[in-house]
């Protein structure tokens, strides 16, 4: 076996199987056989307008590349006077010249801010740092090409939107790799089963059953073999109390009944009793934490980098909103994971003056 084919075995299974920080830096000694490039805003002419300006409406290809490769790091910083520009660009991006992205999400929700402004946070896989910096370090391999493009779907010219996409490239795509996905989802707002009620913890609420899923809200369903890595999740509250109720059930290879179920939103974001304060850590966290309280804003997220959730058929991830599902948020989600091609279709991308999150009159505690 050649050292070339060597290499390429074991980026496979770092890849399926998330190795730990320490064998990721130990590996630095060993030399490399592919090549690397990036794709980036840089000025061709030599000069300093290193930067994308985009107009109301226009789509723009920021990357197109051949394979077999892998884009192992993204980065975006945007300059524009559209208020909540962060839901309306749109980003998507297509592994070997698929009809369909298996990336689609407004640029702000795939890198977690949900609620269409910035905060800052820091995550194994992805973070965003001070001044508006947005990167990605999702191992995104691909065996014939990748293409990135962005969507202005503001009003608004973007006036400098600058990005670097750095690449490696290799001799062959090995076997046994799956393509990375995200897909964005929302319910603004969800349907609360009832809006009598005066605290979380009313018995008419608490003695209410759900074993299989009913009405849950649903980040991700998908079709192929695979496995779920994540989900970034913000929250608009409507209602007064706790939003974190509900339990996260995952259902797996067409189960009726879930065969993950969790303890409460909290719990699933690894934090405890609520969150009480932000938090932001490798693989979890709460980077903004509202009072409980409507009108307030909460972003969370989960990386299973080290717990994958495989499937073979298919794959459904799902959450209470309230116990049982008696709350009636506003919910703003990602959903990440890799697959075989090709996936099943993504659920229509709402309106972009949908996706701006406003309050709804939902009735409740604090909605009246």
């Amino acid at each position: 076996m050649t050292k070339s084919r060597v290499l390429l075995l074991a980026f496979a299974s770092s890849i399926l199987t998330a190795q730990p920080p320490a064998t990721v830096l130990g590996g630095l000694a060993h030399l490399q056989d592919y090549t690397v490039g990036r794709a980036g805003s840089y000025d061709r002419t030599g000069g300093n307008a290193d930067r994308l300006q985009m107009k109301a409406g226009e789509t723009a290809t920021l990357a197109e590349v051949t394979g077999p490769g892998e884009i192992r790091h993204m980065w975006f910083t945007i300059a524009t006077g559209e208020t909540f520009h962060l839901k309306k660009i749109v980003l998507r991006i297509y592994w070997d010249g698929e009809a369909t992205p298996s990336v689609e999400a407004p640029i702000g929700d795939f890198f977690g801010l949900g609620l269409g402004e910035y905060v800052e946070w820091n995550s194994l896989p992805m973070n965003v740092a001070p001044l508006r910096s947005l990167n990605s370090y999702w191992s995104m391999p691909f065996a014939h090409s990748a293409k990135v493009t962005v969507t202005n779907e503001g009003s608004l010219p973007i006036g400098a939107l600058y990005y670097n996409f750095d690449y490696r490239k290799y001799a062959a795509f090995p076997p046994g790799l799956a393509y990375f996905h995200a897909q964005y989802r929302q319910a603004q707002p969800n349907k609360g089963w009832t809006n009598e009620w005066s605290s979380n913890g009313d018995a008419k609420i608490n003695e209410r059953k759900n074993l299989n899923g009913e009405d849950n809200y649903v980040f991700l369903e998908a079709a192929g073999r695979g496995h779920f890595v994540g989900v970034t999740h913000s929250v608009l509250q409507n209602q007064d109390f706790w939003w974190g109720e509900g339990d996260e059930m995952i259902f797996i290879d067409g189960a009726k009944s879930p065969q993950i179920t969790g303890t409460g939103s909290e719990d699933y974001y690894t934090g405890s009793w609520d969150f009480q304060h932000a938090f932001s850590y490798p693989y979890a966290g709460a980077p903004l934490v509202g009072l409980e309280r409507a009108g307030s804003r909460s972003m969370a997220y989960r990386f299973h980098i080290e717990d994958p959730v495989p499937f073979t058929k298919s794959i459904k991830v799902t959450m209470e909103h309230g116990h049982a599902n008696h709350r009636s948020d506003n919910w703003y989600t990602v959903a990440y994971w890799y697959q075989t091609e090709p996936h099943a279709p993504f659920p229509a991308l709402p309106n972009v003056a949908d996706r701006i999150p406003r309050l709804q009159m939902v009735g409740g505690p604090g909605n009246q």
